[in-house]
């Protein structure tokens, strides 16, 4: 069982002390103790979130503050402001804290969003050509690709 204390401000009294016990099975996966941090939120159609967490329910559905989409090519990326994100709990393929002294010292490059946006469109350009060469060598030998269709259900 784990223990949280917290200072009220009641509105007919001074500040206040309180305890609150909170009932969580040992081993308990929570996303409590994550509240008002930084997170990186990895969906499951690939984009990337950063922002503070600001409310969780039991679905593990998230309401995300000051978010950014993150975006990488190579060794560059580039951020997208997004504000306030409500992410459905399904779609959370990995959650974790960002480490601030990490972040800081990347070893990538950051860039304009229309430079990383642009890089990101001739990146799934090269993909799908190369997808198209591959279709094609392997009807050539009578066998049929079937692309990665796995973030299809998300659009």
């Amino acid at each position: 069982m784990d223990e949280c204390h917290c200072r009220c401000q009641s509105p007919n009294s001074n500040t206040m002390d309180k305890r609150i016990t909170l009932e969580i099975p040992p081993r308990t996966a929570t996303l409590i103790e994550e509240l008002d941090k930084k997170l990186m939120v990895l969906l499951r159609d690939g984009r990337t979130l950063i922002g503070y967490l600001r409310s969780v329910d039991q679905f593990a559905n998230l309401v995300l503050h000051r978010t950014i989409e993150r975006i990488h090519v190579g060794k560059e990326y580039g951020d997208i402001p997004r504000g306030v994100f409500i992410v459905r709990g399904e779609n959370v393929v990995l959650l974790g804290e960002i480490d601030q002294e990490k972040e800081d010292k990347l070893p990538l490059q950051e860039v304009s969003v229309d430079d990383i946006l642009d890089a990101q469109r001739k990146e799934q350009e090269t993909k799908q050509d190369q997808e198209k060469l591959i279709a094609k060598a392997l009807k050539e030998r009578g066998l049929q690709y079937i692309p990665d269709m796995s973030h299809d259900d998300m659009f």
